[in-house]
């Protein structure tokens, strides 16, 4: 069943699951070498363990948990079974899941990859599903209908910390006369919150918690902002409250991985590292 037949779209579901516990989404990443430091073998039952003990650690901990999905589908069929298998988990247990696919194409294409993250019926269904837009953010409007038709969400990376990025996403528009291509992109999304062919919140944005400041107001947005970078990348928590001052009550999802899995495999240690977390961005965010 689609959440939107509760009357709640995506971005009214995330701020009532950070209202619930805290502003804190927690990575799930198993890779070769967190796989070895938690003692699991490298295979599709390794990435199953592991997926499931962090749903075990975060579930009432952290309102969003966002499984990388490379590391599940790099050992094949089994690793995505593995997969579905933590998503179905973590739906038990009231955890919201966001799918990091980062999937984008055009035409029936990205109409495929909307129904494999986003429709009900799919086996590896999310609350919501990273989408890269460099394509054209009209793209990706299939998967935009589809999430909007069901209550969940497309968060499209706009403003990544990634150096290799940075050169393409600040280059201005229109001859270098407009904004840059990053705040062109955030005008666009909260154009799209704010139209009627998707409910208010639909489509959010993945922001780099360790940049600075954006041209762009991101109070503005109307949709939620995913904040990768803390920990291993350097973002921190005054970083966190600069970057995303004025934006509303359960908006911002800071994101935490490698440093907060490296707490594992102990199921309590897990959870308490989350907690820490979660309450330090309270604060930043308060």
């Amino acid at each position: 069943m689609g959440d939107r037949e509760m009357g709640q779209g995506f971005g009214a579901r995330v701020a009532a699951a950070v209202a619930a516990t805290g502003p804190l989404c927690a990575g799930v990443d198993p890779s070769a070498d967190l796989l070895a430091a938690w003692g699991l073998p490298d295979d599709a039952r390794g990435v199953r363990t592991f997926g499931l003990r962090c749903v075990e650690a975060f579930a009432g901990v952290v309102p969003v948990i966002k499984p990388q999905v490379a590391f599940f589908e790099r050992h094949g069929s089994s690793g995505v079974a593995a997969l579905e298998s933590v998503l179905e988990e973590a739906r038990a247990t009231g955890l919201l899941v966001l799918a990091d696919a980062k999937r984008g194409d055009v035409g029936t294409t990205m109409e495929a990859y909307a129904d494999t993250w986003l429709d009900p019926g799919s086996p590896l269904r999310a609350d919501a599903v990273t989408a890269s837009p460099y394509l054209g953010l009209g793209s990706i409007q299939p998967m935009i209908d589809l999430a909007g038709a069901h209550g969940r969400g497309v968060m499209v990376v706009a403003r990544s910390s990634n150096p290799e990025g940075r050169r393409l996403q600040t280059a201005l528009v229109d001859e270098g006369r407009g904004p840059s291509v990053e705040d062109m992109m955030l005008a666009d999304i909260a154009i799209l919150n704010g139209g009627a062919r998707v409910p208010p919140g639909t489509v959010g944005a993945v922001i780099g918690a360790t940049l600075a400041p954006s041209a762009f107001r991101l109070a503005d947005l109307g949709g939620v902002i995913l904040a990768p970078g803390l920990g291993a990348q350097g973002g921190t928590k005054a970083q966190v409250a600069a970057l995303f001052a004025g934006c509303p009550v359960g908006s911002v999802l800071p994101s935490s991985s490698r440093t907060l899995l490296a707490n594992g495999p102990d199921v309590k240690a897990l959870a308490s590292a989350a907690h820490a977390t979660r309450d330090a961005m309270a604060e930043a965010l308060a």
